[in-house]
């Protein structure tokens, strides 16, 4: 943390400059021209079978030169350090048509990489789970996005040379190979996120730049890397946060875009090239909205509902593709925790002895595993309000959480709802979050799985009011085992270290 607030600081244009946090001492890096010279001819050998990717390659690349981000390197001496970081294309697989160029700060020649010789820094991001807890506050919600974060922060002139790589000259291919290296923090350097949410920070921090304190907090609290998710109880808050928040990180060279919103109004305030890429030109009124993708989890604009996709892939029945099917289901906040369970709990079973990850499973568990992978095409009726309660829990009289737990021989789980009153009298209740896990083996008996869960129940608590990021009256906990409750209010008997553990923690 100490050498990225010594070593970050401003350029003459606004945009923020850090060094490449080097361990001290640390080994000195060879020249690794050659290695990457081979794995751009193999990338090349690549790129002509397909001329498609080739042709998204060019263009990711000549977004690169024209926005400064890369630059020619200039001839140094055997002497001197430098490292060549070989590159590559993946596509992301909800993107098809669009390329991210890696720049492999992991690479090793003769046995170490740039990664190894760097810090890779403190850990300055939100909690997914929390940034999605609070986005679901309020009745007005809206996620933005900062454009290519990282390359929004120049690298020290000095450390520019440990970015080096190799590119065709002009972005032509019928020319020569010649060095370039990055002016930018590059995606696949280990350091890279810390550097990038730290600058992020300190463009809202200091008493003499007279930050909004609203502006502060979201981009302090509400941002999962670069994307932020916010809900505020009015649409004139929303806009006038958004903006507020677009002009402090403009200052920085910072741009927020990619504006998606529940509302057409908060929509309708801020130019086209601000939207989320489905949502340009797009007439609010007579128009389909697309679906959004907010961390991982599709959300519907005008219904304001969370929905699940579910992939119509049917993987081989083998560990590796039952492993993947389950997967799948990405479900942070627990809303399928029921079904999700229940699939891990047939995978439990079927990997109870060694094998091939590719080998066939036991074909007297087939039928109940293409049972189970058919009930997930159920999942697509299922809707999940975004917010918690049409009222809104900020102007609520009492905030109740109420968490539950329960226990099976197979699995154990706990789950929390929001119970508001309104000024009026009236009682709204929100599903906040879910949490269910295999029962632990070897098998232990009801009451004790019962006390498993309602350690787990305790966990949820202690999450919830901090990430809710509002005061709660009260908590009330709920089991349906009197031995559970007994264990807790038993004051005076000496319980099994197992027992007595668990009871301390609840």
């Amino acid at each position: 943390m100490k050498i990225m607030n010594d070593g970050l600081q401003k350029n003459s244009n606004n945009s923020w400059v850090a060094p490449l946090p080097f361990k001290s001492p640390r080994r000195r890096l060879p020249n690794n021209r050659p290695q990457a010279l081979k794995r751009l001819m193999s990338l090349v050998q690549n790129l002509e079978k397909k001329p498609e990717m080739r042709e998204h390659f060019l263009s990711f690349m000549d977004k690169v030169f024209k926005n400064g981000h890369a630059e020619l390197a200039t001839p140094l001496s055997e002497e001197e350090e430098q490292w060549y970081l070989p590159i590559f294309g993946v596509y992301h697989p909800k993107k098809p048509k669009k390329i991210r160029v890696v720049f492999d700060s992991s690479a090793q020649f003769n046995g170490v990489s740039l990664n190894d010789v760097l810090l890779t820094g403190p850990d300055l991001n939100n909690t997914l789970l929390g940034v999605l807890i609070r986005f679901r506050k309020e009745a007005i919600a809206f996620t933005a996005d900062i454009e290519q974060m990282f390359y929004s922060f120049l690298v020290r002139e000095e450390d520019r040379d440990f970015l080096r790589f190799l590119w065709f000259r002009d972005n032509d291919f019928s020319k020569g190979i010649v060095d370039y290296r990055m002016t930018v923090h590059v995606f696949g350097n280990s350091p890279s996120p810390a550097v990038a949410i730290h600058g992020l920070h300190q463009s809202v921090q200091g008493s003499e730049l007279h930050i909004d304190p609203d502006v502060k907090h979201f981009v302090m609290k509400d941002f999962y890397v670069d994307d932020g998710l916010k809900s505020l109880s009015t649409v004139e808050a929303a806009i006038d946060l958004l903006k507020k928040t677009q002009d402090v990180l403009s200052k920085s060279n910072l741009r927020l875009h990619k504006i998606a919103a529940n509302r057409e109004e908060v929509m309708e305030a801020f130019p086209s090239k601000d939207h989320a890429s489905d949502l340009k030109d797009l007439d609010f009124n007579t128009d389909t909205v697309p679906m959004q993708r907010s961390l991982g989890l599709n959300w519907n604009l005008q219904t304001d509902c969370f929905v699940f996709i579910v992939s119509d892939v049917i993987n081989p029945y083998t560990r590796r593709g039952v492993l993947s099917t389950i997967n799948s289901l990405y479900d942070p906040l627990g809303f399928a925790a029921p079904v999700v369970i229940q699939g891990k709990a047939i995978l439990r079973e079927l990997t109870t002895e060694k094998g091939d990850w590719d080998a066939p499973l036991p074909s007297e568990m087939e039928e109940s595993w293409t049972s189970w992978r058919a009930s997930l095409a159920e999942l697509s009726s299922l809707i999940i309000p975004r917010a918690y309660t049409e009222s809104s829990p900020l102007a609520a009289i009492r905030r109740e959480l109420c968490v539950f737990s329960d226990a099976s021989t197979k699995a154990i789980a706990a789950v929390a709802y929001l119970k508001i009153t309104d000024s009026a009298g009236y009682n709204h209740i929100g599903f906040v979050v879910g949490k269910a896990k295999l029962a632990p083996r070897p098998e232990h008996t009801i009451p004790r799985l019962e006390l498993c869960a309602a350690v787990l129940a305790v966990e949820l608590a202690e999450l919830l009011p901090a990430e809710l990021d509002f005061e709660l009256d009260t908590t009330t906990f709920y089991t349906d085992s009197k031995v559970v409750l007994g264990y807790i209010c038993n004051e005076t008997r000496r319980f099994y270290v197992y027992v007595n553990n668990r009871v301390l923690r609840i």
